[in-house]
Protein backbone atom coordinates (compact mmCIF):
# COMPACT_ATOMS: atom_id res chain seq x y z
CA UNK A 1 0.00 0.00 0.00
CA UNK A 2 1.42 3.42 -0.93
CA UNK A 3 2.06 5.84 1.88
CA UNK A 4 -0.76 8.23 2.93
CA UNK A 5 -3.53 6.05 1.50
CA UNK A 6 -4.62 4.62 4.85
CA UNK A 7 -7.67 6.95 5.02
CA UNK A 8 -8.99 5.83 1.62
CA UNK A 9 -8.38 2.20 2.58
CA UNK A 10 -10.27 2.61 5.86
CA UNK A 11 -13.19 4.18 3.96
CA UNK A 12 -13.29 1.25 1.55
CA UNK A 13 -13.20 -1.31 4.37
CA UNK A 14 -15.52 0.24 6.94
CA UNK A 15 -17.40 2.97 5.03
CA UNK A 16 -17.88 6.53 6.19
CA UNK A 17 -19.33 7.84 9.44
CA UNK A 18 -23.12 7.50 9.61
CA UNK A 19 -23.52 11.28 9.81
CA UNK A 20 -20.82 12.05 7.18
CA UNK A 21 -23.14 13.58 4.59
CA UNK A 22 -25.09 15.50 7.23
CA UNK A 23 -21.83 17.02 8.54
CA UNK A 24 -20.77 17.82 4.98
CA UNK A 25 -24.08 19.61 4.32
CA UNK A 26 -23.75 21.65 7.51
CA UNK A 27 -20.15 22.55 6.66
CA UNK A 28 -21.26 23.74 3.22
CA UNK A 29 -24.05 25.80 4.83
CA UNK A 30 -21.53 27.48 7.18
CA UNK A 31 -19.13 28.34 4.33
CA UNK A 32 -20.74 31.66 3.23
CA UNK A 33 -20.67 32.90 6.84
CA UNK A 34 -17.00 32.01 7.14
CA UNK A 35 -16.19 33.79 3.86
CA UNK A 36 -18.12 36.90 4.94
CA UNK A 37 -16.28 36.91 8.27
CA UNK A 38 -12.95 36.62 6.43
CA UNK A 39 -13.92 39.51 4.10
CA UNK A 40 -14.75 41.77 7.07
CA UNK A 41 -11.44 41.12 8.81
CA UNK A 42 -9.21 41.64 5.73
CA UNK A 43 -7.57 44.98 4.96
CA UNK A 44 -5.09 46.45 2.52
CA UNK A 45 -4.22 45.10 -0.92
CA UNK A 46 -5.23 41.56 0.04
CA UNK A 47 -8.73 42.83 0.87
CA UNK A 48 -9.01 44.62 -2.50
CA UNK A 49 -8.08 41.48 -4.43
CA UNK A 50 -10.36 39.31 -2.30
CA UNK A 51 -13.34 41.67 -2.72
CA UNK A 52 -12.77 41.76 -6.48
CA UNK A 53 -12.84 37.96 -6.58
CA UNK A 54 -16.03 37.81 -4.46
CA UNK A 55 -17.68 40.46 -6.64
CA UNK A 56 -16.94 38.41 -9.78
CA UNK A 57 -18.46 35.32 -8.11
CA UNK A 58 -21.62 37.23 -7.16
CA UNK A 59 -22.00 38.64 -10.69
CA UNK A 60 -21.68 35.13 -12.12
CA UNK A 61 -24.26 33.81 -9.66
CA UNK A 62 -26.72 36.58 -10.54
CA UNK A 63 -26.26 35.84 -14.25
CA UNK A 64 -26.97 32.15 -13.66
CA UNK A 65 -30.10 32.93 -11.62
CA UNK A 66 -31.32 35.36 -14.26
CA UNK A 67 -30.80 32.74 -16.94
CA UNK A 68 -32.87 30.24 -14.98
CA UNK A 69 -35.82 32.57 -14.43
CA UNK A 70 -38.95 31.92 -16.46
CA UNK A 71 -38.68 34.41 -19.28
CA UNK A 72 -39.66 34.27 -22.93
CA UNK A 73 -36.99 34.55 -25.54
CA UNK A 74 -37.41 35.22 -29.25
CA UNK A 75 -35.92 32.63 -31.59
CA UNK A 76 -35.66 33.01 -35.36
CA UNK A 77 -37.43 30.40 -37.45
CA UNK A 78 -35.58 28.53 -40.17
CA UNK A 79 -38.79 27.91 -42.15
CA UNK A 80 -39.19 29.28 -45.65
CA UNK A 81 -40.95 32.65 -46.09
CA UNK A 82 -44.68 32.08 -46.84
CA UNK A 83 -45.90 32.88 -50.33
CA UNK A 84 -48.26 35.77 -51.00
CA UNK A 85 -48.65 39.24 -49.51
CA UNK A 86 -48.19 39.77 -45.75
CA UNK A 87 -49.87 42.71 -43.93
CA UNK A 88 -47.54 45.57 -42.90
CA UNK A 89 -48.20 45.05 -39.18
CA UNK A 90 -46.94 41.42 -39.44
CA UNK A 91 -43.70 42.24 -41.26
CA UNK A 92 -41.69 42.86 -38.07
CA UNK A 93 -42.82 39.50 -36.65
CA UNK A 94 -41.58 37.62 -39.65
CA UNK A 95 -39.51 34.54 -38.95
CA UNK A 96 -39.79 34.65 -35.17
CA UNK A 97 -41.21 32.29 -32.59
CA UNK A 98 -41.46 32.68 -28.85
CA UNK A 99 -39.75 29.96 -26.87
CA UNK A 100 -39.16 29.43 -23.18
CA UNK A 101 -35.59 29.20 -21.94
CA UNK A 102 -34.01 25.85 -21.25
CA UNK A 103 -34.67 26.00 -17.52
CA UNK A 104 -38.43 25.67 -18.10
CA UNK A 105 -37.88 22.29 -19.69
CA UNK A 106 -35.79 21.22 -16.69
CA UNK A 107 -38.48 22.48 -14.28
CA UNK A 108 -41.17 20.60 -16.23
CA UNK A 109 -39.16 17.39 -16.00
CA UNK A 110 -38.80 17.90 -12.26
CA UNK A 111 -42.57 18.43 -11.93
CA UNK A 112 -43.26 15.27 -13.91
CA UNK A 113 -40.83 13.31 -11.75
CA UNK A 114 -42.45 14.65 -8.58
CA UNK A 115 -45.89 13.77 -9.95
CA UNK A 116 -44.77 10.24 -10.74
CA UNK A 117 -43.78 9.64 -7.13
CA UNK A 118 -46.67 11.57 -5.52
CA UNK A 119 -46.97 10.42 -1.92
CA UNK A 120 -49.99 10.46 0.43
CA UNK A 121 -48.13 12.65 2.97
CA UNK A 122 -46.08 15.24 1.05
CA UNK A 123 -45.15 17.18 4.23
CA UNK A 124 -44.22 15.86 7.68
CA UNK A 125 -43.26 17.48 10.97
CA UNK A 126 -39.50 17.79 11.44
CA UNK A 127 -37.91 16.03 14.41
CA UNK A 128 -34.83 17.08 16.33
CA UNK A 129 -32.02 14.70 17.23
CA UNK A 130 -33.02 14.85 20.90
CA UNK A 131 -36.46 13.48 19.96
CA UNK A 132 -35.12 10.57 17.88
CA UNK A 133 -32.09 9.70 20.04
CA UNK A 134 -31.65 9.42 23.80
CA UNK A 135 -28.16 9.98 25.23
CA UNK A 136 -26.82 6.88 27.02
CA UNK A 137 -24.23 7.68 29.69
CA UNK A 138 -21.31 5.26 29.94
CA UNK A 139 -18.04 4.91 31.81
CA UNK A 140 -17.32 4.24 35.47
CA UNK A 141 -18.71 7.59 36.64
CA UNK A 142 -21.20 7.98 33.76
CA UNK A 143 -19.29 10.91 32.27
CA UNK A 144 -19.09 9.70 28.68
CA UNK A 145 -22.07 10.48 26.46
CA UNK A 146 -21.18 9.20 22.97
CA UNK A 147 -23.78 6.43 22.82
CA UNK A 148 -27.31 7.00 21.54
CA UNK A 149 -30.45 4.95 21.98
CA UNK A 150 -33.00 5.15 19.16
CA UNK A 151 -36.47 5.97 20.56
CA UNK A 152 -38.36 5.37 17.28
CA UNK A 153 -39.39 2.23 15.39
CA UNK A 154 -36.60 0.63 13.34
CA UNK A 155 -35.98 -2.04 10.72
CA UNK A 156 -32.67 -3.92 10.71
CA UNK A 157 -33.01 -6.78 8.19
CA UNK A 158 -32.69 -10.56 8.51
CA UNK A 159 -28.88 -10.93 8.62
CA UNK A 160 -28.34 -8.09 11.10
CA UNK A 161 -25.76 -8.73 13.83
CA UNK A 162 -25.17 -6.30 16.66
CA UNK A 163 -21.73 -4.93 17.33
CA UNK A 164 -20.23 -5.77 20.73
CA UNK A 165 -22.21 -3.64 23.25
CA UNK A 166 -19.02 -1.87 24.33
CA UNK A 167 -18.47 -0.43 20.83
CA UNK A 168 -22.08 -0.01 19.66
CA UNK A 169 -22.79 3.69 19.11
CA UNK A 170 -26.44 3.52 18.07
CA UNK A 171 -28.55 1.13 20.13
CA UNK A 172 -31.76 -0.05 18.45
CA UNK A 173 -33.96 -1.72 21.10
CA UNK A 174 -35.47 -5.12 20.24
CA UNK A 175 -38.93 -3.92 21.34
CA UNK A 176 -38.92 -1.20 18.64
CA UNK A 177 -37.72 -3.41 15.77
CA UNK A 178 -40.37 -4.26 13.18
CA UNK A 179 -40.43 -6.92 10.47
CA UNK A 180 -43.94 -6.46 9.01
CA UNK A 181 -46.30 -3.61 8.15
CA UNK A 182 -50.04 -3.17 7.51
CA UNK A 183 -50.06 -1.95 3.92
CA UNK A 184 -53.23 -0.56 2.30
CA UNK A 185 -53.66 -0.78 -1.46
CA UNK A 186 -55.36 2.52 -2.50
CA UNK A 187 -57.12 1.03 -5.54
CA UNK A 188 -58.18 -2.31 -4.07
CA UNK A 189 -59.19 -0.61 -0.76
CA UNK A 190 -57.77 -3.62 1.08
CA UNK A 191 -55.06 -3.94 3.75
CA UNK A 192 -52.39 -6.65 3.79
CA UNK A 193 -49.84 -7.67 6.44
CA UNK A 194 -46.61 -7.65 4.40
CA UNK A 195 -42.93 -8.22 5.32
CA UNK A 196 -40.56 -5.24 5.15
CA UNK A 197 -37.56 -5.35 2.81
CA UNK A 198 -35.87 -2.06 3.76
CA UNK A 199 -36.15 1.65 4.47
CA UNK A 200 -35.90 3.62 1.22
CA UNK A 201 -36.07 7.20 2.53
CA UNK A 202 -36.69 8.83 5.88
CA UNK A 203 -37.55 12.53 5.40
CA UNK A 204 -35.95 13.45 8.74
CA UNK A 205 -32.30 12.88 7.73
CA UNK A 206 -29.96 10.63 5.69
CA UNK A 207 -28.61 9.22 8.98
CA UNK A 208 -32.14 8.13 10.00
CA UNK A 209 -32.44 6.35 6.62
CA UNK A 210 -29.12 4.54 7.04
CA UNK A 211 -30.08 3.45 10.59
CA UNK A 212 -33.43 2.13 9.33
CA UNK A 213 -35.50 4.46 11.53
CA UNK A 214 -39.22 4.46 10.63
CA UNK A 215 -41.22 7.61 11.43
CA UNK A 216 -44.37 9.15 9.94
CA UNK A 217 -43.80 9.88 6.23
CA UNK A 218 -40.98 7.35 5.76
CA UNK A 219 -40.96 5.50 2.44
CA UNK A 220 -40.35 1.78 3.03
CA UNK A 221 -39.98 -1.15 0.63
CA UNK A 222 -42.37 -4.06 1.19
CA UNK A 223 -42.57 -7.58 -0.23
CA UNK A 224 -45.73 -7.73 -2.37
CA UNK A 225 -45.08 -11.15 -3.97
CA UNK A 226 -48.09 -12.69 -2.15
CA UNK A 227 -50.45 -10.10 -3.69
CA UNK A 228 -49.82 -11.58 -7.13
CA UNK A 229 -49.07 -8.27 -8.88
CA UNK A 230 -47.53 -8.66 -12.34
CA UNK A 231 -45.82 -6.29 -14.78
CA UNK A 232 -46.89 -5.76 -18.42
CA UNK A 233 -44.27 -8.32 -19.42
CA UNK A 234 -45.85 -10.94 -17.16
CA UNK A 235 -43.17 -10.92 -14.44
CA UNK A 236 -44.22 -11.07 -10.78
CA UNK A 237 -43.63 -7.83 -8.85
CA UNK A 238 -41.54 -8.62 -5.78
CA UNK A 239 -40.91 -5.30 -4.01
CA UNK A 240 -42.92 -2.08 -3.95
CA UNK A 241 -42.66 1.21 -2.05
CA UNK A 242 -45.14 2.32 0.59
CA UNK A 243 -45.35 5.43 2.78
CA UNK A 244 -45.87 5.17 6.54
CA UNK A 245 -48.97 7.11 7.62
CA UNK A 246 -48.92 6.65 11.42
CA UNK A 247 -46.50 7.04 14.34
CA UNK A 248 -45.25 3.43 14.80
CA UNK A 249 -43.56 4.09 18.17
CA UNK A 250 -46.93 5.21 19.62
CA UNK A 251 -49.26 2.68 17.91
CA UNK A 252 -47.05 -0.42 18.20
CA UNK A 253 -47.57 -1.23 14.49
CA UNK A 254 -46.69 0.20 11.09
CA UNK A 255 -49.55 1.40 8.88
CA UNK A 256 -48.61 2.34 5.32
CA UNK A 257 -50.17 3.18 1.95
CA UNK A 258 -48.81 1.50 -1.18
CA UNK A 259 -47.41 3.87 -3.83
CA UNK A 260 -48.94 2.77 -7.15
Amino acid sequence: MPQNEHIEQAQKRHGRRLDHYERLRKKEARRPHALADKARKMHGLKAKLYHKERHAEKVQMKKTLKMHQEKQSKVKKDDAVPEGAVPAYLLDREGQSRAKVLSNMVKQKRKEKAGKWAVPLPKVRGMGEDEVFKVVRTGKSRRKGWKRMVTKATFVGEDFTRKPPKYERFIRPMALRFKKAHVTHPELKATFHLPLIGVKKNPQSPMATSLGIITKGTVVEVNVSELGLVTQGGKVVWGKYAQVTNNPELDGCINAVLLV
